[in-house]
């Protein structure tokens, strides 16, 4: 759960958030848990796959994990902008996210179909925060959230022609 900032001194006052900066802080808190739930699943397969496709699979995964990571920050940065601070803890990340944990003993196959579920899911998570952010005016997540969109149906993209027959 996302709550606001309250300075424990005294200091300069922070320019009162915009209106509606609250959801389009809830909306990234959102999009904040799925990411990190799909980074630790997209680690874990990175670890588990196997297979006649492991060194490519194993890459693919590496990237992708590796662009959640420095996207993690981003997102919560963002959150702190506006004013709320960030969910953090896997107990409230759990209760956000909407990604399910994987299965280390599925096939090289399952992984991948799981995964691109999950970008699929995501990309709705960041066009529904994508809204909020377009009816605050806020421009400066509106541009991150498209950068996040751009960089999840990349990544399905990817997932979907790794599984497309020859």
């Amino acid at each position: 759960m996302l709550t606001q900032e309250t300075p424990k001194t005294s200091s300069p006052a922070a320019p009162a958030p915009a209106a509606g900066a609250n959801q389009v802080a809830l909306a990234l808190g959102k999009l904040l848990a799925d990411t990190h739930a799909l980074y630790l699943k997209t680690h874990g397969y990175h670890w588990n796959v196997r297979g006649p496709q492991f060194p490519a699979l194993h890459h693919l995964f590496e990237e992708q994990y590796k662009s959640l990571w420095a996207s993690l920050d981003e997102i919560a940065e963002r959150i702190r902008a506006l004013g709320a601070l960030a969910p953090q803890g896997y107990a409230s990340m759990a209760n956000l996210t909407g990604v399910k944990d994987g299965d280390p003993h599925w096939s090289a196959q399952e992984m991948l179909r799981d995964l691109l579920t999950d970008h699929e899911q995501v990309c709705g998570t960041v066009k529904a925060a994508i809204q909020a952010a377009e009816a605050a005016g806020d421009a400066a997540t509106v541009d991150l959230l498209n950068d996040r969109l751009a960089a999840h149906e990349k990544h399905a993209w990817m997932l979907r022609a790794t599984l497309a027959p020859n």
